[in-house]
């Protein structure tokens, strides 16, 4: 694993941004790879790694994807040119991968949301997740479940090093 400018690769694939809060907000069902839509500047800004994506969601119109509400900074070198940091985003997926998420969204307590950014043999891909929204008793045990693990380990190990 090799980090440069905020970014960490891994096997081709150099990770921008990760939605971490998304794995505690929601119990994700399905995941997808799509790719984006970018202009030349945000491409740049990306190769930085400035992204973030704690806002973001995806939504389904006239069967084309969006990616909204992500934020790209702008590029530092860029001139009048440069892109809106929060603009409407397209997502290149198959018509039959639209057709279910869209179907998947429609569902009561489900939405679509991005859960990593990174960059795929030198295009920009993002992963969508459809999630179901945790209420706060299951993310109290959730934490409970991590942390119970956590001291199983440690227990493990010192009792390993004796």
């Amino acid at each position: 694993m090799e980090e440069s400018y905020g970014m960490v690769r891994e096997k081709g694939r150099s990770v921008i941004a990760t939605n971490r809060r998304a794995r505690h907000d929601y119990v994700i069902e399905d995941v997808y790879e799509a790719g984006i839509v970018l202009s030349g500047t945000e491409v740049k800004a990306l190769r930085q790694g400035r992204a973030s994506l704690a806002d973001g969601y995806a939504s389904i119109d006239h069967d084309e994807a969006w990616l909204e509400n992500v934020h790209i900074q702008e590029y530092t070198q860029g001139t009048w040119n440069n892109h809106a940091p929060r603009r409407r985003r397209k997502l290149l997926l198959h018509r039959d991968e639209i057709h279910r998420l869209e179907i998947k969204s429609r569902e009561k307590g489900h939405t679509l949301i991005p859960l990593q950014l990174y960059f795929l043999d030198g295009r920009a891909k993002v992963e969508i997740a459809v999630g179901r929204g945790k209420r706060e008793y299951d993310k109290r045990h959730a934490l409970r479940e991590k942390q119970d693990n956590r001291e199983a380990l440690r227990a493990m190990r010192s009792r390993e090093l004796r």
